[in-house]
């Protein structure tokens, strides 16, 4: 695939400005007026574990040969039809931390959870039912949102009288949920409430009513398999029946909003690939084990690369769903008025060069291996890409994070965000990037602050936490990259450690924080960090 790259650096240039945008008159996008019809339709996809190698979508910027790169031929196709980012980053390297982010437009070093992710089969809900969350938001704008894969933000049970349970041991998993995603914006969730290995006894192994692992499905508020037999399931959460299992409930939402004439977002957090890697024998009439191949055509041979290639072959349904009519434009197909996303919650869980690309690390890094992630995006109605999957897509070199999707979609639709400076609680660390998805010119993006441990790792110390503050901005021509230890996300203390130029050094092997030539950066980046300092602090 060809692809034409755009990399525009220039400073002190404005954000295209909201609709009706030149831009997006330019590229041939239709304004929407104040008629609600003219609402994109979202999707969010967001993979599991997937590092910049684990796509063909990224194989000219990775270097991988033919024989060793996954054919993922849909994730193609996405970036050809829209846009291409290879500076994209997951707000952190693990997957609550993400999601958190992902949800609320605000890092998650900010809440009581430092680093790592929420433990146990209960886990203590993350987000608070009054903070919003762009799900919240697209909902209060009249879109119909709907959920399903992972959450792993926590979940509340309740007792047999009702209450609220202090964990697993007091629950009863007959009652309905007193905190899942429907507390959280979403009008319709069926997924998991973490990564799917721990989610539930795959069928009857270990399925017992004194097992400690679970609840299995839950849909909406309840947990689908329960029994009534203490926490003993009904055997019908098995892990290699999953893809079928959240491709049919996607549908079931898609349909129903669609049937309603609402705009939609759908949030699909695919379980796939996290560990243990069990690919379906096939979703919606398409092979997934066994049928990943190389570029080159040849079968991998590899149950990761096809619990991967299940992605793929997601992202390829739900584009032939949006093939059909849509409701509220005749005569124009669903796909022509959806944002489309692709990315993943964070960099590869393997170590190998293939998946994680010319970067250092991986999942639970803070160096780029951990947090620099596929993102890919469409919306031919919008000015983002043409929709043609035969033309050349677009590359866009502009910092992004999966934080900024709150405020991107805010611009969109023509709603503001909430404000900090009035104490309103929301998007605190949120930037729109609608001016680069289109193509229009766009200034540096502020700060990005990824986070977990420096170099992945297993071990649970507060002190492994740290924070990045990555920039393209600052006084010093580079991509900079600052590491500050973990008293930054504890106290908000400012304690550098490292500092890297990534435009010189992707690899994040020379340390430049005692060059005096990289003063002028370190100053920036060390200013940058002070003024987003602390759990009530912001960088919008």
């Amino acid at each position: 695939m060809r692809i034409l790259v755009l990399s525009i650096r220039l400073f002190g240039i404005l954000l295209a400005a909201p609709w009706p945008a030149a831009s997006a008159r330019e590229a041939g996008a239709e304004p929407p007026g104040d008629d609600a019809t003219r609402l994109p339709n979202v999707i969010v996809f967001l993979a599991d574990d997937m590092g910049m190698g684990d796509t063909s979508a990224y194989r000219d910027w990775t270097g991988n040969k033919e024989g060793e790169q996954l054919h993922t031929p849909h994730m193609e196709r996405l970036a050809a039809m829209g846009v291409r980012f290879t500076d994209a980053h997951s707000p952190h390297s693990r997957c609550s931390t993400t999601r958190y982010a992902l949800m609320t437009g605000r890092y998650c070093w900010r809440t009581r959870l430092k680093h790592w992710v929420l433990f146990g089969v209960h886990g203590d809900p993350l987000i608070p039912m009054d903070r919003p969350t762009i799900a919240t938001f697209l909902r209060d704008a009249g879109y119909r949102t709907g959920m399903v894969g992972k959450w792993h933000l926590g979940l509340t049970y309740r007792k047999p009288d009702g209450t609220p349970a202090a964990g697993w041991d007091d629950a009863d998993l007959t009652q309905p949920l007193a905190d899942s995603p429907v507390d959280h914006g979403f009008d319709f969730f069926y997924g998991t409430s973490r990564s799917h290995g721990t989610s539930g006894p795959n069928g009857q192994q270990r399925n017992r009513p004194d097992q400690r692992i679970g609840p299995g499905w839950i849909h909406n508020r309840r947990v689908v398999g329960a029994t009534g037999d203490g926490k003993k399931l009904d055997g019908s959460y098995v892990l290699d029946e999953m893809g079928p299992r959240l491709h049919q409930t996607a549908l079931e939402f898609l349909r129903g909003a669609n049937e309603a004439g609402d705009p939609f977002f759908l949030y699909f957090a695919s379980p796939s690939n996290h560990t243990p890697h069990t690919p379906a024998k096939s979703i919606g009439g398409r092979t997934v084990a066994g049928a990943g191949k190389f570029v080159n055509g040849k079968p991998t041979g590899s149950r990761r690369l096809d619990y991967i290639f299940e992605n793929d072959v997601q992202i390829g349904l739900l584009f032939d769903y949006l093939q059909l009519p849509d409701p509220r434009r005749p005569g124009r197909k669903l796909v022509d008025n959806t944002l489309f996303i692709f990315a993943s919650d964070n960099g590869a869980e393997s170590k190998a060069k293939t998946a994680t690309g010319p970067l250092r690390s991986n999942k639970g890094s803070t160096f780029e291996g951990g947090h620099r992630v596929p993102f890919l995006a469409s919306w031919p109605a919008g000015g983002v890409g043409d929709g043609n999957p035969e033309t050349p897509g677009r590359t866009c070199t502009r910092l992004l994070g999966l934080n900024d999707l709150f405020a991107t979609v805010a611009e969109i639709v023509g709603k503001p965000l909430p404000d900090p400076a009035k104490g309103e609680a929301g998007a605190e660390d949120s930037h729109s990037q609608l001016a680069a998805f289109r193509g229009a010119a766009f200034g540096p993006r502020p700060p990005l602050f990824p986070n977990d441990h420096n170099a992945a790792s297993k071990k649970l110390s507060d002190k492994r936490a740290v924070v990045a503050v990555r920039s393209n901005a600052a006084p010093v021509p580079g991509e900079w990259k600052l590491f500050l230890d973990h008293r930054f996300a504890f106290k908000g203390e400012l304690h550098p450690f490292a500092l890297y130029d990534l435009a010189e050094d992707r690899m994040e092997t020379t340390d430049r924080l005692g060059d005096p030539k990289a003063k002028p950066a370190l100053e920036f980046l060390l200013k940058e960090a002070r003024a987003a300092a602390g759990d009530d602090g912001r960088t919008r």
